[in-house]
Order: C-alpha cells, then sequence, then structure tokens
C-alpha cells in the first residue's frame, strides 16, 4: 500500500527546475502531487507521478538526478483536529516522521497527507490500528487524471 515518490536533487538557479518540468512534460508523465524544499545552493524536489519508474528513467536519461522512495499517503477527515489526531497516532508509537506534505486532490469529503517514515511498516500499522484508510498508489494515480 505504500505510494512512490519521485525526488529530484536539483542546483537552486534559474531553468533548473523548468529543464526537469519540460523533460517530464515531453514525456507526457503527469505530475499530480509536489512539494520543494531548498537551501540557498540545491533544492530536492518531491513529487507523485503517473509513472514513477518512467520518470526516474526519463530523467536519468535527461542526467538529472533522482531516486525513488515509498512514502505512506493517508486519508484524514477534512476538519479541525484531524492531522493533529494523525500526528498524535504516530507520536504515541515513537515514530519519526522525517517529511510530510498535502496531495493536492481532495478523496470526497477527505483529506490526503502524505508521510516518510524511517519505518514505514511500523507506521502502516499504526494507522492501521487506529482506523485510519490508506491509500495506494493506483488510487493517487488515478486521481491525478
Amino acid at each position: 500500500m505504500n505510494v512512490t515518490q519521485l525526488s529530484v536533487f536539483m542546483e537552486n538557479k534559474p531553468g533548473h527546475l523548468q529543464n526537469v518540468l519540460k523533460t517530464l512534460a515531453d514525456q507526457n508523465i503527469n505530475i499530480i502531487t509536489l512539494t520543494i524544499a531548498e537551501t540557498s545552493d540545491f533544492g530536492v524536489l518531491r513529487m507523485i507521478v503517473n509513472d514513477p519508474e518512467k520518470a526516474k528513467k526519463v530523467l536519468h536519461d535527461a542526467r538529472i538526478t533522482c531516486s525513488t522512495t515509498e512514502v505512506l499517503a493517508v486519508e484524514l477527515d477534512d476538519r479541525p483536529g484531524s492531522l493533529f489526531k494523525a500526528i498524535d497516532t504516530f507520536a504515541k508509537n515513537n515514530l519519526n516522521i522525517e517529511y510530510m506534505y498535502a496531495f493536492t486532490e481532495k478523496r470526497g469529503d477527505k483529506a490526503v497527507m502524505i508521510f516518510r517514515f524511517d519505518d514505514i511498516e511500523a507506521a502502516k500499522k499504526a494507522m492501521a490500528q487506529e482506523g485510519y484508510q490508506l491509500v495506494k498508489n493506483i488510487d493517487i494515480i488515478g486521481a491525478g487524471k
């Protein structure tokens, strides 16, 4: 039930993001959601795309440094306090969130958050025990169409 995320490492200079986006667009790869973390010199573009393996190959062929990572996508009620309850579940299970970001498209009356953990299996187990719905890669990819 993990979701495959693509991480692209690039210099924080004009044109580098544009190059990545054009490379993906030219190969008909759809970006479903993304986030960028940056420092003064480098940035990490993390994204969920409709075909992560093809995207990784295309970017490598274009000499763009990238990797894939498994992340956890969790449905949350779209109301105040829902994110706190999810984070509280992780804390009670001693799970450290490496990073997180919001999925840009709602699923009915639910919001979806993307989480990265060192121990994704423990995180999945903790969420399942609390009754959270995990979102599959195929469900996210289908949402981006």
